[in-house]
């Protein structure tokens, strides 16, 4: 049996074009499974519906690959899943067609290898990219990750701990801050000045 799947990103995209372009294709207007979500959310009742009700010789029939998944690699990740079932995955307007429900034809396959190669580069690009914007942003001096927020409250009783002399390690345990923002937050310490005791510098000179 074909089944199909639709699904737009929001509310006020219509489902229509993609509902008839797998009606012509064959694909009864019951079985056809809906979602109006964003590809980026895992919560996609219709798509999960399909995949319950699917069987050992069904079709999930698309009309784009991109509707199934929020990746290259997730959506290769799904056909594999499904193949493991027997049940197949067949687009309809991408360049590349895919059918993995029939796995002797050639050309079907070859779409599956290249779905595979796109998700790996999609997966190299994507590291690279971390890695690149991590470097720049190392060499700027900025933090990576997502920021500590540290009650201004507490920052301002362990600047009064530093000051009346107490160690960090004090500091830590009194307020509950980590040593990391403890460094990050603390306001520099002010230079201190010494004045040497009349007659140490001459004391000093004489031991030379």
């Amino acid at each position: 049996m074909d089944l199909g799947y639709a699904r737009v990103s929001t509310a006020k995209q219509d489902l229509d074009r993609q509902v008839e372009a797998l009606v012509v294709a064959g694909v009864a207007r019951d079985k056809i499974f809906l979602d109006k979500k964003s590809g980026a959310t895992t919560d996609r009742p219709g798509l999960r519906a399909a995949l319950e009700y699917a069987r050992d010789g069904d079709v999930i029939v698309v009309h784009t690959l991109d509707r199934l998944g929020r990746t290259v690699r997730d959506t290769l990740n799904l056909i594999h899943d499904l193949t493991d079932r027997g049940v197949g995955v067949r687009n309809l307007a991408d360049p590349i067609k895919v059918d993995s429900a029939n796995p002797r034809d050639p050309m079907g396959q070859l779409a599956v290898v290249l779905l595979a190669l796109f998700a790996q580069m999609e997966r190299t690009y994507t590291v690279e990219r971390a890695a690149h914007a991590r470097a720049v942003a190392t060499a700027k001096g900025r933090r990576i990750g997502r920021p500590v927020v540290v009650d201004a409250d507490k920052i301002a009783y362990a600047a009064h701990l530093r000051e009346t002399g107490h160690s960090i390690a004090d500091i830590v345990a009194k307020t509950g801050i980590a040593r990391t923002s403890l460094y990050r937050h603390l306001p520099p310490r002010a230079v201190e000045h010494h004045t040497a005791a009349p007659g140490t510098a001459r004391a000093a000179e004489e031991h030379t």
